[in-house]
């Protein structure tokens, strides 16, 4: 494959060869950069999967559509389980193609999904009023769904939106917290915050919260409330109670969508209390108007080792019932 600059092959390969290692990982496919390309070694159908993957990835940097080393490895780990067929001819569940922006945040920056886990999940947020997504850290569960209410805004589907966490310590106690009570619970919803920040310009974003166009609070208070024309996000909903998260989806109002997200693998509640997201998982799997969408280590877009922690973490971990 000829490359015709450094940071081509520097993109494609990832720092200290990520990529290339994750090649072989996959597909058992050796990747050389000499003399102006690189060659790719192994069986034959292999090597022709991952040659279609760079040589697009390759074209779109070309084309000028800025591409993250993360988006390569995305794409590579999509192939998995695809065999030459289907990557030649775009069959399959679409997961090594780009998919439509759902929003366009700060600086013309496409939000878009980089799996086909995530490609499901904003298809099941089109296609239902209530979506319960769960899978590992680093999947885009929250991501995704803030930047799908900020498309519900821009689009005037929804006239608020509505960001939600329980305030549970993850694992320690924090003790007495400094400042007043919006200090101490800000801790607890800053990966909200985190979220808005990626997608929307700092003055939009200021001017959002300052009017409570969008509103970020604790689970606590949204009880008594009816949430009408606004799209709702439960963050960490597995640090829910059973009570708690029936309290939550309760709250839904004429025009307004909800998305629950969280990790069941990683429950804050003390153990004799059940999550309300594994119960919710299970008695709302065949309710009409409900989405549920699993993601898994496949899905991870964060660094390429979080992927690989994710999947030791579950294999080691005691066989029990999927929640």
């Amino acid at each position: 494959i000829p490359v015709q600059a450094v940071d081509e092959a520097r993109t494609l390969l990832g720092p200290l060869d990520s990529n290339a290692r994750l090649i072989r990982e996959l597909h058992g496919v050796s990747v050389l950069a000499r003399d102006g390309s690189l060659r790719l070694l192994g069986d034959a159908t292999h090597v022709q999967v991952v040659q279609q993957v760079l040589e697009e990835c390759l074209s779109q940097m070309r084309a000028g559509r800025k591409l993250s080393t993360q988006d390569v490895a995305a794409r590579l780990r999509a192939t998995l389980g695809h065999d030459a067929g289907e990557a030649g001819n775009g069959s399959g569940n679409g997961g090594d193609r780009p998919a439509r922006a759902s929003h366009v945040g700060a600086g013309g920056v496409a939000v878009r999904a980089r799996t086909s886990g995530q490609q499901r999940y904003l298809e099941c947020m089109d296609q239902h009023d209530v979506v319960l997504a769960v899978g590992p850290a680093g999947t885009g569960k929250t991501y995704l769904a803030v930047a799908k209410a900020i498309e519900a805004m821009k689009t005037g589907s929804v006239r608020r939106l509505v960001l939600v966490r329980p305030a549970v310590e993850a694992g320690e106690k924090l003790g007495f917290l400094p400042g007043d009570f919006q200090a101490k619970i800000d801790p607890y919803l800053r990966p909200m915050h985190d979220a808005l920040q990626d997608l929307l310009d700092a003055r939009t974003r200021l001017r959002w919260l300052e009017s409570e166009v969008v509103e970020v609070c604790p689970l606590a208070y949204m009880r008594g409330r009816t949430l009408n024309r606004s799209f709702v996000i439960l963050d960490e909903a597995q640090n829910t109670t059973v009570p708690q998260m029936l309290m939550f989806l309760t709250r839904l109002g004429e025009g307004s969508r909800m998305v629950v997200t969280g990790d069941p693998s990683q429950v804050d509640l003390p153990g004799n209390v059940t999550s309300g997201l594994g119960d919710a998982l299970r008695k709302l799997q065949n309710v009409d108007g409900i989405g549920i969408v699993r993601l898994d280590a496949t899905d991870v877009v964060r660094h390429a080792v979080v992927s690989r922690i994710v999947t030791a973490y579950d294999a080691a971990a005691p066989a029990r019932p999927r929640s």
